[in-house]
């Protein structure tokens, strides 16, 4: 089988939610294969889930590096994620039956064997229904989290479903600023999540090197875990103009 693997995108969190939609419907309609994407944000955006309508007002007045922040909605569900210094893995597909948090785990196994192959062992949380009242997607760990030993959560996701397609993306944490974390979230960060690269890959010294030692191994895992043949293919001309159309 073979899936579309479009190159990192960096661009505004509006827009880049504006794909993962654009390429959930093209799959349902049958007009494009499953795909699989990485990206980041820019500028700086704080994410909220579908249904979250309620956040902190000095929100809205928040600044990173004199620039102000995006607070965009995803389409999927799931509580607020800082995108400042991480990594946002989507993927578009199909033919995962089975329960949601069945087709979540499913997914999630190539992140799971591609971050082992850094060194780095994850598993899954167990929070309950109270992570509804957590306002911080890192703040709490539910079955579709994947965390460090030790607690800390590493890649929060979350999964819209229509019809038969599957759209799911998630936050992996790289190398945010501690100190704004706890700033926007009035809370400390995971235990042991922010030094994480440190010890794993502290070989490297470029964060741009970084993301694409991540992307390659996660692509491998892909590969491995949905066997499937993966074909790099940037969005076309014609896509741009059409995801431009339905996010206005």
């Amino acid at each position: 089988m073979f899936w579309r693997l479009i190159p990192l995108l960096t661009t505004t969190g509006k827009l880049q939610m504006a794909i993962d939609e654009w390429l959930l419907h093209q799959h349902l309609q049958g007009n494009i294969p499953p795909t699989l994407r990485f990206y980041t944000w820019q500028p700086v955006a704080i994410s909220l889930g579908y249904h979250q309508r309620r956040y902190p007002e000095y929100w809205q007045n928040l600044t990173w590096q004199g620039k102000p922040i995006d607070i965009v909605h995803r389409p999927t569900g799931g509580r607020a994620v800082l995108h400042q210094g991480d990594l946002t893995y989507s993927v578009i597909t199909s033919g995962f039956p089975g329960s949601r948090i069945e087709s979540y785990q499913a997914i999630c196994e190539f992140l799971i064997v591609g971050w082992r192959s850094l060194g780095v062992d994850l598993v899954y949380g167990s929070a309950g229904r109270g992570y509804i009242h957590n306002p911080n997607c890192f703040g709490t760990s539910t079955g579709a989290d994947l965390i460090l030993p030790n607690g800390g959560k590493l890649i929060g996701s979350a999964q819209l479903r229509k019809g038969r397609a599957i759209l799911q993306h998630g936050s992996m944490i790289l190398t945010p600023d501690v100190e704004f974390f706890s700033y926007v979230f009035n809370s400390q960060p995971s235990p042991g999540v922010f030094d994480i690269f440190t010890s794993v890959l502290s070989a490297v010294d470029r964060r741009e090197v970084m993301i694409n030692r991540i992307i390659e191994a996660l692509v491998r895992a892909a590969m491995k875990c949905f066997k499937i043949q993966l074909i790099t293919e940037p969005l076309s001309e014609r896509e741009w103009i059409e995801i431009k159309s339905f996010s206005v």
